[in-house]
């Protein structure tokens, strides 16, 4: 059932941080109720963001919806919600509106520039979070531009993450003290955070995961595929280089950076004489740290993660599964992304029974 069951979560349908914040609480059991409004789109029963939730309709333009989400709110342990600063209590479903009503709920919200502060009411985008917080700066490309990331980090990890992590952190208190509180998730502060550990590692110019190592970055190969190389340690790049038939006693010395372009070029020199899956299968029982560029379909058809179990079917399409695992409170089967208003007239009589285990 997961270690979260028995908890229910109102989710206010929003934007990425919020909905990822929402699939991250549902895979780990807890009972997740969608708002939408009437007419909503969709991304289909396939959408990973949608999944393992139910879907209740509501027009929050009119009382009657408000009226609604209370009820739902009043019954629930967790609220959710990513819309632009103001805008609950404008409508009259801000954190005070249910001190009375529901003083144990969890109210949990995610922001660009978070709740307070002169840039509250800015509007922003993943890369803006990341550039202001000083995290775009650590991913410069080789002609020292800074590029944004190919994952949205601060949307996902800065926000709906640490959006998750307070909602764990605000019912653990609860448990001893009863009460609930506000979470504040902020996108800059959460780019700001994951930041720290390269802002560290970038002032310490031997630290070769942010610099322009030729053991720690990727090749093409012949067909057109790449492979990547994180022979950092010793005993890795001498694999390394048994592998591709290379002496490292006759290789320039990696020690010394002003030789990393020339190492560079032997290596890939030596890459690009086979294609990506022939080294794939070179190195596969080679501890070398060196392992194969796979696209998202690939990744779900390889060995080792079919094996692990890391990707599960939902909709007929392969999607990452939940995570982290437990040992004795497995997360329940993933389900298909609700159609919005599928579950209207079912959650509120749901709701209102009491036989269900007690959260925190």
């Amino acid at each position: 059932m997961g270690p979260l069951n028995g908890v229910r979560v109102v989710e206010l349908a929003s934007g990425a941080p919020c909905a990822f914040a929402a699939t991250l609480l549902a895979d780990l059991g807890a009972d997740v109720v969608r708002i939408d409004r009437p007419g909503a789109g969709t991304f289909g029963p396939a959408d990973p963001l949608g999944r393992s939730r139910r879907s209740v309709t509501a027009d929050l333009k009119n009382p009657d919806g408000i009226r609604r989400v209370r009820a739902l709110v009043d019954c629930a342990d967790v609220l959710l919600e990513g819309l632009r600063p103001g805008a609950c209590e404008r409508l009259g479903l801000g954190p005070e509106s249910f001190d009375g009503s529901n003083p144990r709920l969890v109210y949990a919200r995610v922001s660009g520039w978070g709740q307070s502060g002169p840039w509250a009411q800015r509007s922003g985008h993943d890369i803006s979070f990341l550039a202001l917080a000083g995290a775009l700066d650590s991913d410069a490309d080789a002609a020292g531009s800074p590029s944004p990331p190919s994952t949205y980090l601060s949307t996902f990890a800065g926000g709906g993450l640490l959006q998750v992590l307070g909602v764990l952190a605000a019912l653990h208190e609860r448990s001893y003290s009863g009460r609930g509180q506000v979470v504040d998730a902020a996108m800059v502060d959460g780019a700001a955070l994951l930041e720290v550990m390269v802002r560290q590692w970038r002032e310490n110019p031997g630290n070769v995961t942010v610099t322009d190592a030729p053991f720690y970055t990727t090749y093409a190969c012949q067909d057109g595929g790449h492979v990547a190389v994180g022979a950092i340690e010793p005993r890795f790049y001498d694999a390394l280089c048994a592998q591709l038939g290379l002496d490292a006693a006759d290789l320039p010395d990696r020690a010394d950076q002003a030789n990393w372009p020339a190492l560079r070029d032997r290596i890939a020199e030596a890459l690009r004489t086979r294609p990506r899956d022939h080294w794939a299968k070179v190195f596969a029982d080679q501890d070398a740290c060196v392992v194969p560029v796979l696209t998202p379909e690939e990744a779900a058809e390889h060995p080792a993660l079919r094996e692990r179990a890391t990707f599960t079917e939902v909709a007929g399409r392969p999607q990452p599964s939940p995570a982290p695992r437990f040992s004795r409170t497995p997360p329940p089967a993933s389900r298909p992304a609700p159609a919005p208003g599928a579950d209207t007239d079912v959650v509120p009589e749901d709701w209102r029974r009491e036989d269900r285990p007690r959260s925190a």
